[in-house]
């Protein structure tokens, strides 16, 4: 059949090869494609595939192939996998939280050192925490720092705190402390275990390896006290009980017990009963331990152990009504140990005897712990024993080092003295040191709290290291930020200020609870 080129060829026909086609046709002729098994290039195609002769177009026509740098990666591996994410759930924003928001880009508000991106993201953090808190309706946003202000606070507090750290190598060294130890008192003479005489180890019979745990204390005592239960119950259904005859306790002798014991150490336990001779160590045996128990001290440093060895000591003199030098010199090196480690109830436990060994004339360390009774008077606050034993010092020992310093601490607290008093911790002769900690802290905010008064509208915080005895700027700085002084430091041109125009109150409330009454009666 035969069409003329102004007659397009009916639909579904295959036109001639010479039929010409318009320039302004609406579809692009393809080649018919004439199997379905040609495998697909790697390259792209430099022409479309023809559609079938005949029928619709395909469903699902074959993928495009993707472009591989590697041909022998699999094709599937670059299809795209979608996922449908699941709908945000819409929050219902307060008024409130509008108006923060537009208050913290208004141009009077705005900082030229906070970055709009900044703005944006602390608002996010700060609007969010709100929201998952659950306390979005709940937040003063009227008087809720905008975020410039609150990066800006940030900026400061990291400023302050690596200016402060730039001090931390001029800081007084922990080495060169100045404080002694309860090791340093010694007679001067060799003890008898560095020349490798006469060796107490060999008659330790003490393992504390093999103490009971408490978990196997405390079910051995809930087994005995169901045991004696079912005992009870049993002898019910037996019959009641049976009179068992006991032999009468003997009563108590008149004179001072006379301990047997050979062994070295032995563990603290309460008298219930009357002290048995067995178990009691003589004066000779009790002296030897002493020597044990300082070189354990030495090497060890076991405080739990050592303070219960030295308890057990006590009990044995106690009950053998020893009073003498060797008991002034046991409780005067278990005091010094107990101050060390901060544990003031066996300390004044010690310091309590000590006092009536002291009145009894026996010879002992009385300049040294007359001072230390002083600083530990100060320390609770106890004005009436303070005053009594003020009253019984001569004039010879107010005239001593120990007690002339510890009336001087005393003077300069009366006085309101912080220079002074400063100066006085800085040089604590024996170990006052250690008892100075305990209240050096609340005398720090009491100064403090002066200085914010005396000084506007800024300080130095140097001046405040130097003037308050810190070891460091940053633990100057560390001390301000602890009660809520994160405001008060500022950065100027690599100086610390502190801004005591600004403090007001801050540092009130927390001297007033600093020197509520002292409790002394926990102990480690």
């Amino acid at each position: 059949m035969q069409w003329s080129s102004a007659q397009p060829p009916p639909p579904g026909t295959q036109p001639p090869a010479a039929y010409p086609y318009s320039a302004t046709t609406a579809f692009t002729p393809v080649q018919v494609r004439q199997t379905f098994g040609q495998p697909y290039s790697a390259a792209p195609p430099a022409s479309y595939p023809p559609l079938p002769a005949y029928g619709p177009l395909p469903i699902n026509p074959p993928p495009a192939t993707p472009l591989h740098t590697n041909p022998a990666a699999p094709l599937t591996a670059a299809r795209p996998t979608t996922t449908q994410e699941p709908a945000k759930k819409k929050i219902d924003w307060p008024e409130s939280v509008r108006n923060y928001v537009q208050r913290s880009f208004q141009i009077s508000n705005l900082d030229p050192s906070v970055t709009r991106a900044e703005m944006e993201a602390k608002l996010k953090e700060t609007i969010s925490y709100a929201n998952d808190q659950g306390h979005m309706y709940t937040v003063n946003w009227e008087k809720m720092p905008l975020p410039q202000e609150m990066i800006k606070e940030e900026r400061a507090r990291a400023r302050a705190l690596q200016q402060a750290s730039h001090f931390s190598a001029l800081s007084i060294s922990p080495s060169s402390s100045k404080k002694r130890k309860s090791t340093d008192f010694s007679e001067g003479a060799a003890p008898p275990w560095r020349n490798g005489q006469n060796r107490l180890e060999d008659r330790i019979t003490f393992n504390a390896d093999k103490r009971p745990a408490p978990v196997e204390e405390a079910q051995s005592k809930t087994q005995s006290k169901f045991q004696k239960q079912l005992e009870k119950r049993q002898k019910r259904f037996d019959g009641g009980y049976k009179s068992t005859y006991r032999e009468p306790t003997p009563p108590p002798s008149d004179g001072p017990v006379v301990g047997t014991c050979e062994t070295l150490e032995k563990r603290y336990l309460r008298l219930t009963a009357p002290p048995v001779p067995s178990v009691v160590r003589p004066e000779r045996v009790l002296r030897q331990t002493l020597e044990l128990l300082k070189r354990k001290w030495k090497k060890e440093q076991n405080y739990s152990y050592i303070c219960d060895q030295f308890k057990s000591m006590r009990q044995d003199l106690t009950v053998q009504r020893i009073k003498n030098e060797f008991t002034v010199e046991v409780y005067e090196i278990h005091a010094r140990i107990a101050l060390e480690k901060g544990d003031l109830g066996e300390y004044n436990q010690c310091q309590t005897q000590l006092k009536a060994l002291y009145k009894m004339g026996i010879k002992g360390k009385s300049i040294e712990f007359k001072a230390y009774r002083i600083l530990y008077f100060i320390h609770t606050a106890n004005r009436t024993a303070l005053n009594d034993v003020l009253a019984d010092l001569t004039a010879a020992e107010k005239e001593e080092e120990a007690i002339k310093h510890a009336l001087d601490v005393r003077s300069a607290l009366a006085l309101g003295n912080y220079h002074r008093f400063f100066r006085l911790y800085n040089d604590t002769p024996n170990m006052g040191a250690y008892l100075m900690d305990m209240f050096v802290g609340r005398e720090r905010l009491a100064a403090l709290c002066n200085i914010c008064k005396a000084y506007k509208p800024d300080v130095p915080l140097r001046f405040v290291t130097e003037e308050l005895y810190f070891e460091s700027d940053a633990d100057a700085a560390q001390f301000i930020l602890d009660y809520q002084g994160q405001d008060l430091l500022e950065d100027r041109e690599g100086t610390v200020m502190f801004l005591t125009g600004k403090a007001k109150e801050l540092f009130e409330g927390p001297r007033k609870a600093a020197f509520s009454r002292v409790d002394i009666k926990g102990q480690i």
